[in-house]
């Protein structure tokens, strides 16, 4: 009798222990693929001023536009689009617009990224006849006129610098080094130096010459407006440059995005102690009987 209650409640401990060991690898999946991408977070929105009528060509053209960026974004992570242009549309309803995703993206990121930002543009930029929007991962834009595709523009739109690093020599050797192999960038790059890393991108659209161009722009508005600040990040109109320290860059930021997961975290560890718990209890219970 006392040797087969043991085997029973051995059998319930392993079993409980299994269960706790499933719900704390449910929770890690979780961990991994369930917490927000970082992707989503904002940046910056820039809506014109001018205003279409609701009803006008330009607002149909514009939600063909959307629905072009909606059906072709998991192909590419770069389209710009013409709509209206060439057709019996009076010219006053073109529409042109281009999506770009960060190029280390996934694909499955990159999609849920700009269909955060086609179901945003319209709120954010109502009724406006040019707007961009530009989260952390991807950007949308769209525009009346279609003579900004392909331009280069250094024109600041966003900037962001921490606190200064005032005496480390070896962070600023550092950060240069990033920095100088960031501007010879074409379309992507991720560079690192000792601690110190970085990356930079250019909108699709823009030649190699462009691009370089931009992006030794956007290096030295870095140095400039940001000067010894330990990470930085500094968005032009077509291209973008940002280098951090390790274990540094976007502390505060993701501080929101980590509450889902340790909500979950916390959920999976109440169920996995409640039910040791209850097979513990169990156990004594029929020890004690």
């Amino acid at each position: 009798m006392l040797r087969s209650l043991q085997l029973e409640s051995g059998y319930r401990i392993i079993l409980a222990l299994r269960l706790s060991s499933l719900l704390i690898l449910f929770s890690s999946v979780l961990s991994a693929h369930g917490y927000p991408s970082r992707a989503h977070i904002f940046i910056y929105a820039a809506c014109s001023q001018e205003k279409y009528q609701p009803n006008s060509p330009f607002e149909g053209n514009l939600n063909s536009f959307l629905s072009s960026v909606v059906s072709s974004f998991s192909d590419v992570t770069y389209n710009s689009f013409a709509i209206g242009n060439g057709s019996s549309t009076p010219q006053e309803g073109n529409v042109y617009g281009l999506y770009q995703c960060r190029g280390d993206l996934h694909p499955v990121d990159c999609s849920k990224c700009v269909g955060r930002l086609v179901n945003q543009i319209g709120l954010v930029c109502p009724y406006a006849l040019g707007a961009s929007l530009q989260l952390e991962g991807c950007l949308v834009r769209y525009e009346h006129a279609g003579d900004f595709l392909g331009k280069l523009d250094t024109s600041l739109r966003y900037k962001k610098c921490s606190k200064a690093v005032t005496s480390d020599v070896e962070f600023f050797r550092r950060r240069d080094d990033v920095l100088a192999d960031l501007q010879t960038a074409n379309g992507f790059r991720v560079s690192s130096s000792g601690l110190v890393e970085g990356f930079a991108q250019c909108l699709g659209d823009l030649s190699v010459s462009d691009c370089s161009s931009c992006l030794a722009d956007a290096v030295g508005k870095l140095k400039s407006l940001c000067g010894s600040a330990a990470t930085a990040d500094v968005f032009l109109g077509q291209c973008y440059a940002r280098y951090w320290a390790s274990g540094y860059y976007d502390e505060s930021d993701s501080s929101n995005n980590d509450q889902v997961g340790k909500s979950v975290a916390i959920i999976v560890g109440v169920f996995a102690g409640l039910a040791v718990l209850v097979v513990l209890l169990s156990i004594c219970k029929k020890a004690a009987g």
